[in-house]
């Protein structure tokens, strides 16, 4: 045996552990030893369980995180200072109509009434938190605020709730909106999932009274009243869905057929709950009373192909799409924002009419127009684009974001710079009524 390799006496007590780390000097720069760690049982952990380095590109978005909320303070100011200059501009307008002989009730919009209250209510199911990137994220909550802002703005509003609100959307309300949806008048949120939230919802139309005018000369007055009352008006539309039940025809051919197992029955406890997806088989033609509409509030790009029509299908709910393809010829696909089919369901309450509907909220750039005004040529051709690449789902959210930082009174937010790569925002025509997902 050689003088380096002496035994070791049984008596001796093991030497202590060690903790010995070279860790790196720099965060975007390799360790220059590997980190060991001795542990008790004489082994030491290998180097690969060690943190890895962060990429140049990440940090690089910390670096933009960081600044972005550093100017937090600086933004709010520039809004407000903003907003104040918007308001004396208008105030020095209205002044100039009023000396020029204009009524006073028409300049400053003295007869517009509150929204009035409807027995129907809508579930925005943000539920899909796994399924989507913080950008994606971020664009939901965006959303889902201006669904609110519709909501309460509206002729006629529903019973609103978020849910699965919880999570990274929970935190985000929490924290970078100050909690905002804790002032919402009208809507709820709720943690649970959408099923749990449509019983709530249908306990809340139970528990709200209901007026049913006598004809269509006295539903003015009746509306009236119940904004007095805090109750619900069955208006025209809602009424004539409940005297006459619309048809319930499943298509001839499957817009998404699903493997293995035929369609499960429907749960008849939430035969009252019907969720929208442009997956379903079903063509929605009339709004019902007393039914609560289900809407996605998933933001993936069209990456998770007919998850929110397998998902009421599993639970046994009813599905149906909005009519687009029956009264629009789209530029591009019929996939739209989650504020959009709200906004949507909300203009027909009051037009009775989804022609007018789809117009009023559908932006622009996806260039729809109603068949009837449409050439034989022209529809073909817009229906082959329309076949198309998919666009981008974040396109309306980027906009939407866009008018809610300059509209903060409207219940909106400000703009994450996970937004765009570039931290700004650019200039594009923005609706002044809202937008459609089906």
């Amino acid at each position: 045996m050689s003088s380096e390799e002496q035994p070791v006496a049984l008596s001796e007590a093991p030497e202590a552990p060690r903790d010995v780390t070279h860790a790196p000097t720099s965060p975007s720069q390799p360790p220059s030893a590997v980190a060991v760690t001795s542990r008790p049982d004489g082994g030491e952990v290998s180097h690969l369980n060690q943190p890895t380095p962060m990429s140049k590109s990440a940090l690089k978005r910390l670096r933009k995180q960081k600044e972005w909320e550093d100017r937090r303070e600086d933004r709010r100011l520039k809004r407000r200072e903003k907003k104040q200059a918007h308001k004396l501009k208008v105030r020095a307008e209205r002044q100039a109509l009023i000396a020029g002989g204009a009524d006073p009730r028409v300049v400053y919009n003295r007869d517009k009434r509150a929204a009035v209250l409807v027995p129907m209510a809508i579930v925005v199911d943000c539920d899909f938190e796994k399924y989507m990137t913080d950008k994606e994220r971020i664009s939901l909550s965006s959303q889902v605020t201006r669904a609110y802002s519709d909501n309460r703005n509206a002729k006629f509003r529903a019973h609103l709730w978020v849910a699965g609100f919880r999570g990274k959307l929970e935190a985000r309300f929490n924290d970078v909106l100050q909690a905002q949806q804790r002032s919402w008048k009208g809507a709820s949120v709720f943690a649970g999932d959408f099923v749990a939230c449509a019983a709530a919802a249908r306990e809340q139309m139970a528990a709200t009274k209901t007026v049913t005018p006598e004809d269509e000369d006295g539903e003015a007055a009746a509306a009236a009243a119940a904004q007095k009352t805090h109750e619900q008006l069955l208006i025209g539309p809602l009424r004539r869905s409940l005297e006459s039940p619309a048809p319930w025809p499943r298509d001839a051919q499957d817009p998404f057929p699903l493997p293995g197992e035929p369609e499960p029955p429907l749960d008849p406890a939430h035969k009252d709950v019907v969720y929208l997806s442009s997956d379903s088989p079903y063509t929605l033609s009339r709004l019902e009373p007393g039914t609560t509409y289900v809407v996605g509030g998933l933001v993936d790009k069209n990456r998770e192909k007919g998850l929110c029509y397998r998902r009421a299908r599993e639970r046994g709910i009813r599905t149906a799409r909005l009519p687009i393809g029956e009264y629009m010829v789209m530029h591009s696909r019929q996939v739209l924002a989650t504020n959009h089919v709200v906004d949507i369901m909300l203009k027909w309450l009051e037009h009775e009419d989804w022609g007018k509907a789809f117009l009023s909220v559908i932006p622009k750039r996806k260039g729809g127009v109603l068949r009837g005004d449409a050439a034989a040529g022209e529809v073909a051709e817009l229906a082959q684009e329309g076949s198309g690449e998919p666009a981008d789902d974040d396109e309306a959210d980027e906009h939407v974001e866009e008018e809610e930082e300059e509209e903060e009174g409207r219940g909106g937010e400000e703009v994450d710079p996970a937004e765009d790569g570039s931290g700004q925002h650019a200039k594009k025509e923005t609706p002044k009524e809202g937008t459609d997902t089906a």
